[in-house]
C-alpha cells in the first residue's frame, strides 16, 4: 500500500453548503453572503424582468402563437421572474396555450425567505401566495407544480451544468439571470452557453442583463446572433439573441 507523502499538503475540496447565507438590505432585498450580490436590481427588479427578459425573449407576443412554449432559466432566485412571467401570462395567454416554466437553481430558497422578498411587490402578490403555497419544506430535486391556468413550473436544483445537460426539455426562450459574471463566472461559461444552445428550439431565444464582453463571447461562440441594447435602469447594455449558425453579433 503505497504511504502518504507527508510534504505534500492536501487540501480538502470545499463544501457548499445546501443553502445560501442570506443578508437581507432595506428591509426585504436578499443578498447573498457566498456571491456577494443582490438577487435583482436594487432599483426595481420586476421592471427589470419585464424589460430585459420578457422583451428581450419578445413576450408576450411569441406565445401567442404556440400552443405550448417553453421557457428556460438559469437561477430561479427568488421565484421573482417567474412571478412576473406568470403574471403576464394570466393576462395574455390564449385559451387551451400552455407555459412550461424550467428553472435551474444551485440553491433553493425556502418558502418564507421567497415570500419575504416578493412581498416587495403588490403586483404580483396572488402569484407569490400561490407558489409559497404550494412550495415543499426542504425544496431538492426536481420540483414540478401545476397551476390551473395552462402554467406549469418546474425547479431543477443541483449544479446547473449537470442538471441541464440532463434535462430532456427543448426551450423556446432563455432567461440567463445568474449571479454577476465577475462574482459567478461558472455560470457564464461557453460549456454552459453551449448546453443551451442546443437544448434550444430552432430559432429560440436568450435574453441576460449581463453584457460582459466574455459573456458575449461564450454566447456568440456557442452558435447565437447577439444583439446588445440598452439597459435597464443604470446598466449600459443587455444582450439579447437568436439561436443562429453564424452567431454574429451587431
Amino acid at each position: 500500500m503505497p504511504t502518504r507523502n507527508p510534504d505534500i499538503a492536501i487540501t480538502p475540496e470545499p463544501v457548499l453548503p445546501e443553502r445560501q447565507t442570506l443578508e437581507w438590505h432595506e428591509g426585504d432585498m436578499p443578498y447573498s453572503q457566498e456571491f456577494g450580490d443582490h438577487f435583482y436590481c436594487r432599483k426595481d427588479g420586476r421592471l427589470e424582468c419585464g424589460y430585459v427578459f420578457l422583451e428581450g425573449n419578445g413576450l408576450p407576443e411569441r406565445w401567442r402563437k404556440s400552443g405550448l412554449f417553453t421557457i428556460g432559466e438559469l437561477g430561479f432566485g427568488t421565484g421573482l421572474n417567474f412571478c412576473e412571467t406568470w403574471r403576464q401570462w394570466k393576462q395574455t395567454r390564449d385559451h387551451g396555450a400552455k407555459l412550461h416554466f424550467v428553472s435551474f437553481e444551485r440553491f433553493a430558497m425556502r418558502a418564507d425567505d421567497i415570500d419575504r422578498a416578493l412581498s416587495h411587490w403588490r403586483e404580483i402578490e396572488p402569484e407569490r401566495l400561490a407558489l409559497c403555497a404550494r412550495w415543499p419544506e426542504d425544496p431538492k430535486g426536481r420540483i414540478d407544480i401545476d397551476f390551473s391556468d395552462g402554467m406549469h413550473l418546474t425547479v431543477i436544483c443541483g449544479t446547473a451544468f449537470e442538471t441541464l445537460r440532463n434535462t430532456l426539455e427543448r426551450f423556446d426562450a432563455w432567461y440567463f439571470d445568474g449571479f454577476a459574471p465577475r462574482r459567478n463566472p461558472d455560470m457564464w461559461s461557453q460549456e454552459l452557453m453551449q448546453l443551451a444552445h442546443d437544448k434550444s428550439v430552432d430559432g429560440g431565444t436568450f435574453a441576460t442583463y449581463a453584457a460582459a464582453g466574455f459573456v458575449r463571447r461564450n454566447l456568440q461562440a456557442a452558435g447565437f446572433a447577439v444583439e446588445r441594447r440598452p439597459g435597464y435602469g443604470n446598466k449600459r447594455e443587455m444582450l439579447c439573441g437568436v439561436k443562429s449558425t453564424s452567431g454574429v453579433a451587431d
